[in-house]
């Protein structure tokens, strides 16, 4: 039986692929995938492309055995399982950010947009403050500057699309990373070849340069 990987697509795994294949694993279908969704070309491990989202539902149902998906969405999703190894790509940071008129020491209660309601509940709690939260899935840039919303909570890897649209930033909350998780009975049932899998990788990253 294949060891099943969940790979977040898109930016993700375009940053991994590179890091897979100096590990071992056979990703000719991924450079090639078309509209492939599943690829089992290697002969240990079986890897489908999903939405970082969905990647803790799949290892939660125990669809698959590993996954590989941003620290924003384990910590968005109260991750349960275990986040075994920072494979140090697809680094950003989540900052709150807003227009120049906006005043951080304002007395009235803010009001923050974002697509991560969780994280940001959470860092407004730990620097004892109350906000309303209103959760965004499109453009949250969008919140402040026709005056949705005070300021915005979101992820940004250079700081262009908040400069762009004349978005400032005022605080950084955390940073992100690209995180391999693993079932809680995988490591159990696959020890051996997850181990073997989490070495490989460590040395991918020494061979392509990578700091986790």
């Amino acid at each position: 039986m294949a060891i099943k990987i969940a790979l977040t697509k898109g930016r993700v795994e375009e940053q991994v692929v590179p890091l897979l294949e100096a590990s071992g694993i056979d990703c000719s279908g991924i450079r090639n995938k078309g509209r492939r969704l599943i690829f089992d070309e290697d002969p240990v491990y079986e890897t489908i492309l999903v939405k970082g989202p969905d990647v803790l539902t799949y290892l939660n149902n125990g669809s698959v055995h590993l996954g590989i998906v941003g620290s924003d969405i384990l910590e968005e999703q109260n991750n349960t399982q275990y986040a075994m190894l920072d494979l140090g790509v697809g680094r950003c940071r989540f900052v709150l950010a807003s227009t120049s008129q906006f005043d951080p020491q304002q007395v009235r209660r803010k009001i923050i947009a974002t697509k991560y309601p969780n994280i940001t509940k959470r860092y407004f709690q730990s620097i004892g403050e109350d906000v309303e939260i209103i959760r965004i899935e499109g453009s949250v840039e969008l919140a402040p500057l026709i005056g949705l919303a005070d300021a915005i909570v979101d992820i940004t890897e250079t700081g262009t699309t908040l400069r762009e649209n004349n978005l400032h930033v005022y605080a950084e909350l955390q940073p992100v990373s690209t995180k391999l998780v693993v079932n809680r009975l995988a490591v159990k049932q696959y020890q051996t070849e997850i181990r073997t899998l989490i070495s490989n990788l460590k040395n991918a990253q020494t061979k392509l340069g990578v700091n986790a």
